[in-house]
């Protein structure tokens, strides 16, 4: 091969650098590209998404009987009074029909097992549906909220109990809940330029990106997982945390790209080390794959007053396309303790900001911050996740909350774990599954594997020569396989991120053998040099 420069894609972002990955993998039109560069999944949950269908010829029907005189496309607003019973009506007609019988199942559900009135649950899905009403409230609709609570404490909590009530902002994805969460703590004063913040990498890179953004001005104290303890956090790191200095934590859990759950003895650590030395740290958790995981339990559960968690609904219900995400804060926490304690100076340029909202901005909670500044304040009134994207989180999360024989989460995770062992089976390579992998990712541990398949002079020559951008670029060209550097989520060894839920599993034992051929031919060079 050819030697080249590609120092000039080092400072790229790894979903940057995909792209020019992308374009080289494609130029061969006789070959096949296989990009796990992405984690959209190629699997998705059918049934919430029959319920919306259903629910939509409903709704639409409902809509019609307002205004049947009139023959010219129109409808109305549904009436409320006698909607559960004309549902049972409609229901009945279509009883085969797998969209119905989940809608008919829910209606039981948040009756029974959350105490919602049907009707008031039915009439804010069909009008969610229709779309003919500004989100109300903006930060959620009423029972979209209580189900997704349900949802996310059945989730993120374990066996852990419930340390009191909290709440919840949909957002546009997850990656709407980062913009917003760094914007309003800068915004409100709750960080500023030359704090530090810690984060725990390896890490899905715009945590790494964001904070040294000229606005917020940062400064990232790095609190670096161990490979060696199957990517656990050690206690000289957790240490870290002690300093004042540090105001705020943030970790994505499973990590990404590891796909490592923390360890319970980590997680008691965390929680401790919060409770007795640092109760005024701000935690910001990133728990979108925890719902891959065997018994998942969020440091929300561990850390309620400390910590606000993000959940995005993309990854488990194949939804990226849908951007679907929540945030949720205990309704007793530190944001809002923090606020209360500003210098007066600091507050009163918020009365001011946030006067146009209520007469006692001071009272204005931190969590409907994040909702008035995510739409510049002024638009607070218009502001909210669409009402039809709310209505499908509410049914993913329905179908989470009664499928209570856990299939479709036994069938995604034996999905992607399949596909992890193919996926090593065919590089040739002894997998290691230890009992906090998620394998939502795997991180190809190129100088690792290359140690063990040819000795250790080669892995000395491998982190010498500085060959993993080269490898990607090589991987790209020859084969049309796209990986992403792990270095761009600040993982330390050369390695590659796959991910396991975007191909098919005879892709993946491609990508194995390609992997392989790249890095004999690695070794070859090797070779080449030592007998030169």
């Amino acid at each position: 091969m050819q030697n080249q420069d590609y120092q000039k894609f080092s400072k790229l972002s790894p979903f940057e650098l995909k792209d020019q990955l992308i374009t080289i993998a494609s130029s061969d039109a006789q070959r096949l590209m296989l990009n796990a560069g992405r984690g959209n999944p190629n699997f998705l949950a059918t049934l919430p998404r029959w319920a919306f269908l259903s629910l939509g010829d409903f709704a639409m029907r409902e809509s019609e009987r307002s205004y049947s005189y009139l023959d010219s496309g129109f409808g109305g607003l549904p009436e409320r009074e006698g909607i559960v019973q004309r549902f049972d009506a409609y229901a009945n007609h279509h009883r085969t029909a797998d969209g119905v019988r989940f809608l008919r199942s829910a209606l039981s559900y948040v009756k029974d097992q959350l105490g919602l009135k049907q009707d008031a649950f039915l009439m804010e899905m069909v009008s969610a549906f229709l779309g003919c009403n500004y989100p109300t409230p903006p930060r959620i609709l009423m029972h979209t909220q209580e189900i997704v609570k349900a949802y996310l404490a059945q989730e993120m909590f374990g066996e852990e109990p419930r340390a009191g009530d909290f709440s919840v902002f949909a957002t546009e994805g997850g990656t709407a809940a980062m913009t917003y969460i760094f914007q309003t703590l800068r915004i409100n004063g709750l960080v500023k330029p030359g704090d530090k913040i810690a984060i725990a990498t390896p890490i899905f890179s715009p945590y790494l990106e964001i904070p040294v953004l000229a606005e917020y001005g940062m400064e990232i104290v790095d609190i670096r997982m161990d490979q060696e303890t199957d990517w656990q956090l050690p206690e000289s790191e957790i240490a870290k945390l002690l300093d004042p200095a540090v105001k705020i934590f943030c970790l994505v859990n499973p990590s990404n790209p590891p796909s490592s759950k923390l360890s319970d003895l980590v997680l008691d650590q965390l929680a401790k080390l919060v409770t007795d030395k640092r109760p005024d740290l701000f935690i910001v958790t990133d728990d979108v794959y925890g719902t891959f995981a065997d018994d998942f339990v969020s440091l929300f559960a561990k850390c309620p007053h400390n910590t606000l968690c993000v959940y995005s609904f993309s990854k488990f219900f194949g939804a990226t396309g849908w951007r679907l995400g929540a945030m949720a804060l205990h309704n007793d926490n530190i944001f809002d303790e923090a606020l209360a304690k500003l210098p007066e100076d600091q507050k009163v340029k918020l009365d001011k900001r946030y006067s146009s909202l209520t007469t006692t901005p001071r009272d204005l909670l931190f969590i409907d911050r994040l909702v008035a500044d995510s739409r510049a304040v002024a638009l607070n009134h218009t502001a909210g996740l669409s009402v039809p994207q709310q209505l499908q989180m509410a049914l993913f999360a329905l179908n989470g909350l009664m499928d209570r024989e856990h299939r479709y989460k036994n069938a995604a995770k034996e999905l992607i774990r399949k596909r992890y062992k193919t996926l090593y089976a065919h590089m040739r390579v002894k997998s290691d599954h230890q009992i906090n992998d998620v394998n939502y990712y795997s991180l190809i541990d190129l100088q690792e594997i290359g140690g063990t398949l040819y000795g250790p002079d080669f892995k000395a020559w491998f982190i010498k020569s500085d060959l993993g951008l080269s490898f990607l670029f090589r991987l790209a060209t020859e084969t049309g396989v796209v990986l992403l550097p792990g270095k761009g989520f600040e993982v330390v060894d050369t390695s590659a991120r796959v991910s396991l839920a975007n191909l098919t599993e005879i892709e993946y034992a491609a990508i194995g053998r390609f992997t392989r051929q790249v890095l004999d031919e690695c070794f070859a060079d090797f070779q080449a040099q030592v007998a030169a």
